[in-house]
């Protein structure tokens, strides 16, 4: 028997005269048994982070070729975030189960907004609903990273680069300005490998057992 199986096994006690099964005992934290979601949350958000924003920064010639993110975001940024953000709200993390969930949110969205919205607005305005998306998504990236400046340099690092990336991107849309769309993209390209990094660290360190990748705590007051 585990000790979990002992922490949670029912255990019969026989006392002169009579018989009585005692509660079950329960784990003194129940969390510690369920895996850090963090890694698979980061992996999600930079691999369709990497592929719009290789769009995004004009790398790619064939802007028909943009609908290859759309898997990505409905299945792998969307779905794998949110649910990544689900056991991020078992575990007690506040912080983490608000980023997964809301930027695995985001994914979704847009999927259904480039699939089956953007083609309906008129095509003189479609650039300004967009801006108004990618604005949202701004400031709430904005109030994100003020949360992640008590957690990590590598994931404080991330949310720096992506509210300067929705900054850009949204600016990039209301002004029609193409130049800074792409230096939001290259911007993106750069949060994308921030976020693998601090993914790969995520499942190194814990597969290891100690420091491989080091991630810079930063202390709390």
């Amino acid at each position: 028997m585990t000790t979990a199986d002992a922490l949670i096994a029912r255990e019969t006690v026989r006392a002169p005269g009579r018989e009585y099964v005692a509660e079950p005992a329960a784990s003194a934290d129940p969390t510690k048994f369920i895996a850090d979601p963090g890694p698979l949350g980061l992996a999600g958000f930079a691999a369709t982070t990497f592929v719009l924003s290789l769009f995004n920064a004009g790398w790619v010639g064939n802007p028909k070729l943009e609908a290859v993110v759309l898997p990505l975001a409905l299945l792998y940024g969307g779905l794998a975030q949110v649910l990544a953000g689900m056991w991020e709200f078992r575990k007690n993390n506040t912080f983490g189960a608000v980023a997964f969930t809301s930027y695995g949110a985001f994914w979704i969205s847009f999927f259904f907004y480039v699939k089956y919205v953007a083609a309906t607005l008129p095509a003189a305005d479609a650039h300004t609903a967009t801006g108004i998306f990618l604005l949202t998504w701004t400031i709430f990236t904005a109030y994100m990273t003020l949360a992640a400046l008590r957690t990590n340099v590598v994931l404080a690092t991330v949310f720096v680069l992506l509210l300067v990336t929705f900054a850009l991107l949204a600016i990039g849309e209301f002004q029609q300005n193409l130049s800074i769309h792409h230096v939001g993209g290259v911007l993106g390209l750069v949060t994308a490998a921030v976020a693998w990094y601090a993914s790969a660290a995520g499942v190194t360190n814990a597969t290891w057992g100690k420091t491989v990748l080091p991630v810079f705590p930063i202390k709390k007051a």
